[in-house]
């Protein structure tokens, strides 16, 4: 008799339900695609309900196919490839990225040591050495993939650190607080970062925006003053290519004129828009982006990959081994030196998915036109969208959208806020459109993630006609 072990690595049993949740992926995708009047973009469920649920199907006798089970979760979940998600920034994959997810689990490299990860870090040195090359950088600049922007914004502000004091090392001798500006309308991820590596509330020195949402850089003087006078060492300027809540780009070229003046490390956080770079049409908004002492870049928000992956790009490809340098014989026989190849020299993570699969097989089958014309749609579509609110007197546009993140409400009496609020619950609630919402100048908008290429005007004028009913209804 089969033990359960020798039942559940059978290779006949996977290939029979490997068909059938291929055949259930492509019917997903293609109702994606069909919009029938029926699909939700958000099955909403209240937590509890979602916890007894689970709960109860915990409890159930084992499965011998676990296809109803992937339907389940399928239709309990969040449906990015509708064409009426507009919600976070999270993309619809690319098909065949799927395919090549399956196989990075099959193969379940890890990535911290060459002989482990022969072909992912390889790969990695390939797809970052080319990301850097449409950055703009030379050929010294080099990086990694990581597991998202937070671990990937992080570690550059570990880099910064790293070339302003020895730490690492000798540990925090008290001699100054550290200390980094950044926008205020940065990522929460960088304050994060930056208490993470023990600068504290005061080590985070937030500049204002202007009325575009983008970093101050004429007050970038003053408060750089304003710090040192504080006896705080500033270690660097973080740019914002572009902004969570708005997408509004940092005018880098100022920023990078700034940290050269003081010898400071410019850090970039191009997570959402730095792919800009592969459009002749956008690529004006990262300019100066390639004088950057290192930037992120989220594979998995304007290139189409399964999350998670994010590039590190360092302009001098050396920087990265400066940040995690120790010894680990039973991983590296050469201790210091510097190896592309054994990646956990230069990333906190050692056992670390092949990621790059995806991103490199995504280049191989459509190189880089493909997220040429992923950005010039959806950033377009943002502009478009933009056009539609301003042609409505019921609604007011926050700012003029750089890309495809727009954030706008609707004008009715009494409290917008909560008006607003209470239209985006409907709407979630009702799960035929999912939009989220942001708080600008203490105000609560709603805020669009145009993500989806196959969206069109179409959907955006119905959200906005399903806007003016809830409002009407709201207000009854």
């Amino acid at each position: 008799m089969n033990s359960i072990l020798d039942k559940a690595y059978s290779t006949e049993n996977f290939r029979k339900r490997g068909h059938e949740v291929i055949d259930m992926l492509a019917d997903y995708l293609a109702d994606a695609k069909s919009d029938s009047a029926e699909v939700k973009a958000i099955p909403w469920q209240e937590p509890e309900e979602q916890l007894a649920y689970w709960q109860h199907d915990f409890s159930k006798p084992s499965l011998d196919n676990p296809l109803e089970l992937f339907q389940d979760v399928l239709e309990k979940s969040i449906q990015v490839h509708r064409k009426r998600y507009l919600g976070h920034q999270t993309t619809p994959t690319l098909p065949i990225s799927i395919l090549a997810t399956t196989v990075m689990a099959t193969l379940n490299q890890g990535m911290g040591v060459y002989e482990m990860g022969m072909v992912g870090n390889t790969l990695e040195k390939i797809l970052t050495e080319h990301l850097a090359q449409k950055l703009g950088f030379s050929g010294e600049a080099s990086g990694f993939i990581t597991s998202g922007g937070s671990l990937g914004n992080l570690t550059g502000l570990l880099a910064a650190r790293a070339a302003a004091t020895n730490i690492w090392n000798e540990g925090y001798t008290g001699k100054q607080q550290l200390a980094v500006l950044v926008s205020e309308e940065a990522h929460y991820c960088i304050d994060r970062a930056a208490r993470i590596m023990g600068l504290g509330t005061d080590g985070i020195i937030k500049v204002p925006v202007n009325d575009k949402f983008q970093l101050r850089t004429d007050l970038l003087e003053e408060y750089y003053q304003q710090a040192v006078a504080a006896g705080k060492q500033v270690i660097a300027v973080v740019g914002c290519a572009g902004t969570t809540s708005t997408g509004s780009y940092d005018n880098l070229e100022a920023i990078a004129a700034f940290t050269k003046k003081y010898g400071l490390w410019f850090h970039v956080d191009g997570a959402h828009g730095a792919p800009a770079a592969f459009s002749p049409k956008y690529r004006h908004l990262v300019k100066g982006i390639e004088q950057a002492d290192s930037v992120v870049v989220d594979y998995h928000k304007m290139m189409m990959t399964p999350s998670l992956s994010t590039a590190v790009i360092f302009k001098r490809g050396g920087d990265a081994y400066k940040i995690f340098s120790q010894r680990a014989q039973y991983l590296w026989s050469e201790q210091d030196t510097e190896e592309w190849y054994n990646g956990g020299k230069r990333t906190f993570e050692c056992t670390k998915a092949m990621s790059a699969l995806s991103v490199y097989t995504m280049f191989r089958a459509y190189g880089d036109d493909v997220f040429a014309e992923n950005i010039e749609r959806l950033y377009g579509m943002g502009a478009d969208f933009a056009a539609l609110i301003k042609a409505n007197d019921n609604f007011e546009l926050a700012y003029e959208p750089e890309c495809n993140i727009v954030c706008f409400r609707f004008k009715g009496e009494g409290d917008l806020s909560k008006l607003n609020q209470q239209i985006r619950r409907q709407l979630m609630e009702e799960g035929r459109f999912y939009i989220v919402q942001t708080i600008l100048n203490g105000d609560l908008y709603l805020r669009v993630s145009l993500m989806n290429p196959l969206t069109t005007e179409n959907e955006l004028q119905e959200l906005l006609q399903e806007i003016e009913v809830k409002a009407a209804a709201v207000a009854v």
